[in-house]
C-alpha cells in the first residue's frame, strides 16, 4: 500500500482489492499502534482500488475509525465503488464513516475542519 505522508497531520492510504487489502490495513494499524494516542494524523483512505469488502476488512476499518476517533482525529473514505458503497449502505456503515470522491476532496475538507 503506497502511503503517502501528505503532511504531519495528514496521511493518505491507496487500498487495493485482498489479499493486499487485509494486510495494508493490517500495516496501517500496527502504524497507528506504535504512535502515540496525541500524534496520531488524519488519515484518507482512497478505496478507488477496491472492488469489495469482506467482514474481516469492516471489522479493520472499523478499527481504525475508533482508534482515530479515541484521538480526535478523522478519517476519510474516498473514491469509493458502487460495489463496495452497496456493502456500506447495506450494513448501514455509510452513518459510521465519512466519504468524499476523490482524495482532493478529502484534503479539502480536513483542512477545512482544521481552520474552523
Amino acid at each position: 500500500m503506497p502511503i503517502n505522508e501528505w503532511s504531519e497531520d495528514i496521511l493518505i492510504a491507496e487500498l487495493s482489492d485482498e489479499p493486499s487489502f487485509s494486510d495494508d490495513l493490517g500495516a496501517l494499524i500496527r502504524r497507528l499502534d506504535t504512535k502515540g494516542k496525541g500524534s496520531l494524523p488524519d488519515i484518507i483512505l482512497n478505496m478507488g482500488g477496491v472492488t469489495y469488502l469482506n467482514s474481516s476488512n469492516i471489522a479493520q476499518l472499523l478499527r481504525v475509525r475508533q482508534m482515530l476517533v479515541n484521538a480526535g482525529r478523522k478519517l476519510r473514505l474516498c473514491a469509493v465503488r458502487d460495489q463496495v458503497w452497496s456493502v456500506m449502505l447495506i450494513t448501514g456503515l455509510d452513518k459510521f464513516f465519512e466519504f468524499t470522491g476523490d482524495v482532493a476532496t478529502s484534503l479539502a475538507s480536513l483542512q477545512i475542519e482544521e481552520a474552523e
